[in-house]
């Protein structure tokens, strides 16, 4: 008896069921027509733009813009900017969190309250200051520099995260580990940091997507060096003065997204346990 009352719970109402297929299909269109325009003709794309199966497949625009576009080494950046950023931000941000979560010093109170003061400034104010800081460092129009400027921002969701997740592992381990006469970098990196596998995934996540779909650091960064540009940077190639190649921007929308769904669908397990291990409690 009770089993089948909370079945009966348990089944979504027919109407929520419809309601949410409906919500679902409206909030995915943009990307299948998306995928549809890069397929189709760009006379065709204004004839029947509407149409989601296109009247001929058609992959001039994926090779036009990876080819012609520059698309194949604009990716490439992606990837290595993407990739160092991520090392970068999860080295520091779990670091600062395990010393937030573990140790007690003077200032710690202020510093969490002006790190969370942080989190409400938007990322266009800084631009100015990162910029200023990088020409006088030598960074302007170079890799490490987009690199740096990409991850050296207050990451302030993936420092408290870590932090989070540290204050509810066992303290007793911390202190065996001391005890023993274990170092630092080998309590860290050895012991923590390997049991907070579900935050590095979401820091992993969050981060990919900040630096891949990031516009306006690798833009300023990539003024003088053409050779640099990211993907959303090498976007604004197909929209000129006088005309806009709307199936290569379909296109290359397409290849920039494809990576960010691929990655959250991989990890959204990990994502989503992340988040609720760090808030448990």
């Amino acid at each position: 008896m009770k089993n089948s009352k909370s079945l009966r719970r348990n089944i979504v109402p027919l109407s929520v069921a419809l309601f949410l297929l409906v919500f679902c299909l409206i909030w995915i269109y943009p990307f299948v027509w998306m995928i549809s325009a890069s397929m189709k003709t760009s006379l065709e794309l204004f004839q029947k733009g509407l149409n989601l199966i296109p009247d001929r497949f058609s992959f001039d625009s994926y090779r036009g813009a990876w080819g012609k576009g520059g698309f194949s080494k604009y990716f490439v950046n992606s990837v290595i900017t993407t990739a160092c950023a991520i090392i970068v931000v999860i080295v520091r941000c779990s670091t600062c969190g395990y010393i937030l979560s573990m140790y007690d010093f003077k200032g710690k109170k202020l510093y969490l309250t002006i790190l969370l003061a942080t989190f409400f400034i938007p990322n266009g104010t800084t631009i100015i200051p990162i910029s200023a800081m990088s020409t006088k460092l030598g960074l302007m129009g170079t890799m490490p520099g987009v690199i740096l400027a990409l991850s050296g921002g207050g990451q302030v969701t993936s420092i408290l995260l870590f932090k989070n997740y540290f204050d509810q592992t066992p303290r007793s381990l911390f202190e065996a580990a001391i005890i023993d006469g274990a170092s630092f970098p080998k309590i860290f990196f050895s012991i923590m940091l390997p049991m907070a596998g579900p935050i590095i995934s979401t820091v992993v996540i969050l981060t990919f997507m900040n630096a891949w779909n990031n516009l306006l650091i690798p833009l300023v960064f990539t003024v003088g060096s053409p050779k640099l540009k990211t993907l959303p940077v090498g976007m604004m190639a197909f929209s000129g003065a006088y005309a806009t190649d709307w199936a290569g921007m379909a296109a290359a929308g397409t290849m920039t997204l494809i990576p960010v769904v691929v990655t959250f669908i991989s990890l959204q397990k990990y994502f989503v346990s992340g988040i609720a291990g760090a808030v448990k409690g």
